[in-house]
């Protein structure tokens, strides 16, 4: 097996990527454990740092992705995932997580993308 620069805490960048548009989707983490499940499931499996523990994109959503093709960069200390993504990647109901456009001096311009899904049905409170 390759032998990834995980970080200190034992994670790795892996950025999501629509396999047909290019679009970029998603960021998220992954260690050993996380990266093995998703080249074996190929389904798109990460660490959450906050909770410490693994979660599936999609297991409460049913906004799954489904994994095609995972590439490194040259340093082997980070992912790239391309993926078929069923509905939004954003937990606030976007298709892309990256749907903010920051002005010059560092503002919030504008929302570049319709929601695709209402997040308050999909994650009740």
């Amino acid at each position: 097996m390759i032998e990834f620069k995980f970080d200190g805490n034992g994670l790795i960048p892996a950025i999501i990527q629509d396999f047909d548009t290019g679009e970029v989707l998603m960021m998220g983490y992954m260690d050993a454990e996380a990266l093995k499940r998703t080249l074996k499931e190929k389904k798109s499996v990460f660490y959450s740092r906050s909770r410490k523990k693994y979660w599936v994109k999609g297991e409460s959503s049913g906004h799954t992705q489904d994994v095609l093709q995972v590439l490194t960069d040259c340093d082997q200390d980070t992912l790239l995932i391309r993926v078929r993504q069923k509905g939004g990647a954003c937990h606030l109901g976007y298709r892309s997580c990256f749907v903010e456009e920051v002005g010059e001096k560092g503002e919030l311009r504008r929302i570049t993308q319709e929601k695709v899904f209402n997040p308050e049905s999909v994650y009740p409170k």
